[in-house]
């Protein structure tokens, strides 16, 4: 993709958000430095948390953007049985969690915000995944082996529970991966052709 000379930022910590960003052969930069606190009242009806988060990360970047300069700031957020699965705080809640999911089929909700000086786009997109019941062993060794604390619902879709669990998937890969790649594509688009 030709950005016309513009400067792409991926505002993310999440090294498989730069790995399919770069998938598109674009030339990007990564700027985390943000003022905004990712909180949420009890009000916010849950799946419309991932696209406040985004738009959180996004208008809480520690500065304005220049002129040519795009930001791309994103959330996952796994929703089972209408509640949120975050990010595990603990090995105790990463079993909890993927007891939880095992046999279960589960959503996958990814916010993107793309914003450059004069206006933004927020978009979501939505996967369904279906678990396989899972024993204590497997969990046990996933969690030991891949420590899956930086990844919402405690798990990698392209790790070894992806390969051994995962039985079906309704949606997007990528989104599951958290980062739903041909939305921020056709989005990018239209911001470069701005």
């Amino acid at each position: 993709m030709d950005l016309g000379g513009k400067k792409l930022i991926l505002a993310s910590n999440s090294p498989r958000r730069r790995e399919l960003l770069a998938g598109l052969d674009v030339d990007f930069e990564i700027d985390t430095r943000n003022n905004f606190d990712e909180a949420f009242g009890p009000e916010v009806p849950h799946r419309d948390v991932p696209a406040l988060m985004s738009e959180g990360k996004s208008f809480g970047f520690h500065r304005p953007l220049a002129e040519g300069e795009i930001l791309i700031t994103s959330d996952t957020m796994v929703l089972l049985d209408e509640r949120i699965l975050g990010k595990p705080h603990s090995r105790e809640e990463a079993v909890a969690m993927l007891k939880t999911l095992s046999g279960r089929t589960h959503e996958v909700l990814t916010a993107v915000t793309i914003r450059d000086c004069r206006h933004h786009e927020t978009f979501c997109d939505s996967t369904l995944v279906h678990f396989r019941s899972l024993t204590d062993e497997e969990i046990d060794t996933y969690i030991d082996r891949y420590k899956p604390y930086d990844k919402a619902g405690a798990y990698g879709v392209q790790e070894w529970i992806g390969y051994v669990a995962i039985t079906g998937i309704e949606g997007s890969f990528y989104n599951v991966m958290g980062f739903p790649v041909h939305k921020v594509y056709a989005e990018l688009l239209k911001f470069v052709s701005c």
